[in-house]
């Protein structure tokens, strides 16, 4: 078994932002005073065998699909090269479908939750599987179809932030949802770099997503968009629950994310795009893991 291609099919440098929305549930728990160390661990580990299983189906779907091809920027994908073969990567997808529920079902446990809400969060597992999967893989895989950047604002956004909140406090509270409009467009904003990068070889390929079809022009003013939103949002959550002013000293990110912006939007070499995907994803983790430091210390 080539282990080095399989550890490159998982898609390290993915796991941080999947875990930021984990994390901001976490932190607004904490905020809540509900916050539970067990609970945390699990909704933790169940978001990175989703977000596994996620690359995998898409380094799969794209393959089959001949989107991953010599024209593609990116890095290189595991089936497209040969290094993985489509049957032994569709066999991974199945695993790491099966560890997710696993993991799903003992987060759900721990949480004690009575049997109605259990079935309401087994459903909302079972469509995140789903989703991981049907990005890419199928006939009507809705990554194909411009629909990624909302599901993505949906699970990384709502489900993933207010669901591990939920499981922490055994409530909702209204102001989460700013807290989840902030890592859920964070997260579309890498989607966005991935398909304003990908955009020529996305088009020939019929993969029409939103970047294909709003044109690079269009594709940067809305990247600067959502990632306004996002601090817009998190500064609202942050004045809504009263948090002491070290808290907002999250905020002096902002310009970290202003200066890629400035760069983006002069950018004309797509491929020059990849390396903001990973510090997009970066700097959203380490957002999270400053504005959970700050209100840990100072609330």
């Amino acid at each position: 078994m080539n282990i080095q291609a399989w550890i490159q099919a998982f898609r390290l440098r993915t796991l941080p932002l999947a875990l930021s929305s984990i994390f901001m549930g976490i932190i607004a728990s904490y905020i809540h005073h509900g916050f539970d160390v067990q609970i945390s661990l699990w909704a933790v580990m169940t978001t990175l065998l989703l977000q596994i299983l996620s690359n995998l189906a898409n380094d799969y779907g794209d393959a089959l699909k001949g989107t991953d091809n010599a024209q593609r920027l990116g890095p290189e994908r595991a089936v497209q090269s040969g290094k993985i073969s489509a049957v032994a990567m569709k066999n991974a997808i199945i695993i790491f479908a099966m560890l997710s529920l696993f993991s799903g079902l003992i987060l759900i446990w721990k949480s004690h939750i009575d049997l109605i809400k259990a079935a309401v969060f087994l459903l909302l597992g079972i469509l995140a599987i789903a989703a991981a999967i049907k990005y890419t893989v199928g006939h009507k895989a809705y990554g194909y179809s411009g629909f990624g950047d909302l599901f993505v604002f949906i699970f990384f956004g709502f489900v993933a932030v207010l669901g591990s909140f939920y499981l922490n406090t055994s409530y909702l509270s209204w102001d989460v949802i700013w807290a989840s409009i902030t890592v859920g467009l964070l997260s579309m904003a890498v989607l966005n770099l991935n398909n304003m990068r990908d955009l020529e070889n996305d088009k020939s390929s019929g993969k029409n997503t939103l970047a294909v079809r709003f044109g690079i022009k269009k594709a940067k003013l809305y990247h600067t968009i959502i990632i306004n939103i996002a601090f817009f949002s998190l500064m609202i959550f942050m004045i809504v629950n009263e948090l002491s002013w070290q808290a907002h000293l999250a905020l002096l990110m902002y310009p970290l994310f202003i200066s890629d912006l400035m760069k983006i939007d002069k950018e004309t070499d797509m491929q020059k795009l990849d390396p903001f995907l990973k510090r997009t994803a970066l700097k959203t983790f380490f957002l999270m893991i400053v504005f959970g430091a700050l209100v840990l210390f100072f609330s």
